[in-house]
């Protein structure tokens, strides 16, 4: 960690949002000849450095800004830390130390990039043997030669600076950096890359970034393979929605999490937050970029944040619940899916119970035991019939269970089919999956539901489209692409509303049943 008794060099009354570098240049200057009269201040250097990494970034770094440039200021700039960027260092370095992953949660412009490049150089340099990986979603943003927004172009640019006395003995930059790989010629350590699906494919690292992780396209895999090749991996990335495994690890409560507010800038003020929302392409850019909302951050997400927000806030008995009791029931159908069983009265979600990992025969007798803790009829019970929902249907429905009522010449169905697939034609809804995304928006303006952080995210998570000008949701398999866990709590609730109930004559109360725990197995 930064020694508290050792400061990081600034100037006096140094301008951070009109920064003039001539005096830090200077003391620069001055420290490197003292260096080199006596190379024993050198060794003494390095020695220290080896354990101060924010002390050498600060005393001896360079960002570059081709930005600066318009408004005639040097584009390479000599790298000074504010208080959060040293922060954000000495979280790096107890992070490795302790052998802990963790996730930066980023603001616009706050550097991060450039210090996880000084970070990495750092251990590069003082670490014999070590190897720091860099992955991204594409690889022009991991290296592009002669493209300063990639990582190695960075990471180039940090070493080519640094005074002689700091670069690696016989370094000779053509020679030890090639595509994707930096080597120290001295002391066998190395800065390597990758991208896209081959993140976490190459050899094992003393500490792996994932620039970018929310936009990544495949997170679990990513995940997986990192798991077994690092054991350090910082997450970076600004939000990208709310449900894929960025932001579960960001609210998930597991993992250390630095965030980057734009606020403890303090080259930034609110002028500047101003002018960025007046120039922004939409409020999406300002949600992702800026505010960091992952609810926001996206234009297709169709339940808003703040309307879930709203309805989680409403106790039950904030809102009168009327009518029947409605059952959602959504099998599992892969491995790492959970089947949910939902229960509804009006506009109160009562309660929901996850369970993994049962065959047919067991979610149908947990369906049942679940409604006999009610001691009172169902009045619904849909249940998801692709895959092995339809075998839960079926055992529902079976004799002494919840068969078909005739009522006249009128067949009423206490456990109804749902196929979420099935086309409407109605010139609003592509499926009845979209009909009931529908019905379930239009619910939640008045609803009570429970203050579950896994059913926020599910429901946030959702994104749409448009068929033939009709509202299309995003499938499970397309949302598992990006990330997004199978919006299980959802999708059960939302079968609540796949058929208008029909009402039956009422059935005989059932005997009692106490249910697990907070409904979980």
């Amino acid at each position: 960690m930064t020694s508290p008794d050792i400061p990081l060099a600034i100037p006096e009354g140094f301008d951070w949002k009109n920064p003039e570098y001539e005096r830090v240049m200077l003391d620069r200057a001055e420290r490197l000849t003292r260096l080199r009269e006596d190379p024993r201040l050198v060794v003494k250097a390095k020695e220290f450095y080896k354990d101060h990494p924010a002390h050498f970034i600060h005393d001896w770094g360079f960002t570059v800004d081709p930005r600066n440039a318009e408004i005639g200021r040097a584009t390479v700039m000599p790298f000074l830390l504010f208080p959060k960027q040293q922060d954000f260092v000495d979280w790096l370095l107890a992070g490795w130390k302790e052998r802990d992953d963790g996730l930066a949660e980023k603001s616009r412009d706050m550097g991060v990039t450039w210090l996880c490049v000084g970070f990495a150089v750092w251990m590069f340099l003082f670490y014999p043997g070590s190897v720091v990986g860099f992955g991204s979603r594409k690889e022009e943003y991991v290296d592009k030669i002669g493209d300063p927004k990639s990582i190695f172009w960075k990471a180039r640019e940090f070493i080519r600076l640094l005074p002689a006395e700091f670069k690696p003995a016989g370094w000779n930059t053509s020679k030890h950096c090639a595509f994707m790989r930096i080597v120290n010629p001295e002391n066998g350590a190395s800065i390597v890359g990758e991208a896209g699906d081959n993140i976490g494919r190459g050899n094992r690292t003393s500490i792996y970034f994932v620039d970018e992780s929310a936009f990544i396209e495949h997170q679990e895999e990513v995940d997986n393979a990192l798991s077994q090749t690092t054991n350090c991996r910082v997450d970076v990335s600004t939000p990208n929605g709310a449900g894929n495994l960025f932001y579960r690890k960001r609210h998930g409560g597991k993992i250390p999490v630095f965030i980057f507010a734009w606020q403890e800038d303090p080259r930034k003020d609110q002028a500047w937050y101003d002018a960025q929302v007046a120039k922004a392409d939409s409020p999406v850019t300002v949600a992702q970029e800026i505010d960091r909302d992952y609810e926001a951050s996206v234009s297709d997400s169709w339940i808003p944040g703040e309307l879930v927000n709203a309805a989680q806030a409403r106790g039950p008995a904030d809102v009168q619940a009327i009518g029947k009791l409605m059952v959602g029931v959504d099998p599992a159908r892969f491995g790492d899916d959970e089947t949910v069983i939902t229960f509804r009265r009006g506009r109160v979600l009562i309660r929901q119970v996850a369970l993994r990992k049962l065959d047919v025969e067991a979610v149908a007798g947990r369906v049942k035991l679940e409604i006999q803790a009610f001691k009172e009829a169902p009045g619904q019970i849909a249940v998801d019939t692709i895959g092995i929902g339809s075998g839960v249907a079926d055992i529902l429905r079976g004799k002494g269970n919840y068969p078909d009522v005739i009522v006249g010449t009128t067949v009423v169905k206490t456990v109804v089919d749902v196929s979420s697939a099935l086309q409407l034609g109605n010139g609003l809804s592509y499926n009845l999956r979209a009909q009931m995304a529908r019905d379930v928006k239009e619910w939640l303006k008045g609803a009570s539901i429970p203050k579950d952080p896994k059913l926020r995210s599910d429901l946030t998570a959702l994104r749409y489209g448009f068929r033939a000008g009709e509202l299309l949701m995003e499938s499970k398999e397309q949302a598992k692409k990006r990330g997004v866990k199978s919006p299980d709590r959802f999708d059960s609730l939302a079968l609540t509303f796949a058929y208008p109930l029909i009402e039956a004559p009422e059935m005989p109360v059932l005997p009692g049943y106490e249910p697990a725990v907070d409904g979980v197995m």
